[in-house]
């Protein structure tokens, strides 16, 4: 499974030119990135909306403040995971409604077709930005290239 997933990082799908103040409007903005190239359905806006409400995504790690919204398979067209590297951090709120606000500073949405496939990327993902030296090469990538490869090297690493 770790190299299918692996596949689904795109340097099309890395946005370093996103800017938002929080999650909700982060959404807006990928919709209207995603929508035309066939990623989402048209449900999908207001299901990872009510989602990330319900369910807030924003991990404060101690390498890297990062959030990993997501929705049901059921609003995805095709699988993919966008990478979004703001120029000033988002905010979201923190995983389990616990702690402060988290300032995310990368946030990677997850497309993911399978039920229950979230799951093992989310912790392959925490995996790469609990680690202070995964997450700080992830972080210093400046290319869409480079950003993608260094995810996918751990990722891949992590899923085994």
């Amino acid at each position: 499974m770790a190299a299918v997933d692996a596949q689904l990082f795109n340097p099309d799908l890395v946005f370093f030119d996103i800017e938002a103040k929080d999650a909700f409007e982060l959404f807006d903005k990928l919709e209207a990135r995603l929508a035309p190239m066939g990623y989402i359905r048209d449900t999908w806006k207001e299901a990872i909306s009510e989602r990330e409400r319900n369910y807030p995504t924003g991990l404060a790690c101690e390498a890297a403040q990062i959030a990993i919204p997501h929705t049901d398979p059921v609003h995805i067209a095709k699988p993919y995971i966008a990478v979004v590297r703001p120029s000033e951090p988002i905010a979201f709120q923190p995983m389990g409604g616990l702690g402060d606000e988290v300032k995310a500073s990368i946030v990677i949405n997850l497309g993911i077709l399978r039920d229950g496939g979230q799951v093992q990327v989310l912790q392959s993902l925490m995996g790469i930005f609990m680690d202070e030296q995964r997450a700080a090469e992830v972080l210093r990538q400046v290319t869409k290239e480079g950003l993608i490869e260094s995810i996918a090297k751990y990722f891949v690493d992590e899923a085994k």
